[in-house]
């Protein structure tokens, strides 16, 4: 489950208001400010759209033990770890040496 912390810094690595986020997430704005307020119940509904939108952002939730968090990651590979997708250059194979004779 996300908390409301992990909510607001996620909209804050994106840049996000909350109007923003609340048109992405199609939840009506008072229930993402009762979601970040964590004081008021809030319908599992609203913080399963909430997530599917800064997910789609590309906002990863971290959970361990010791404490939650938000990481924003960027260019995402495709499954096959596409070059093109990471912006890494692909270059020719070179030709084979030729050991054993001056050049």
């Amino acid at each position: 489950m996300i908390t409301s912390r992990q909510v607001r810094a996620a909209r804050a690595l994106l840049g996000w208001t909350q109007e923003m986020l609340a048109d992405k997430a199609l939840v009506a704005l008072t229930a993402l400010k009762r979601l970040e307020s964590n004081r008021l119940k809030v319908r599992e509904d609203t913080r399963h759209q909430v997530r599917r939108a800064l997910e789609a952002a590309g906002i990863v939730f971290l959970a361990y033990d010791r404490g939650e968090g938000v990481m924003l990651v960027r260019n995402r590979p495709t499954p096959a770890g596409s070059l093109k997708e990471s912006g890494a250059k692909s270059h020719p194979p070179k030709p084979p040496s030729r050991t054993g004779r001056a050049q």
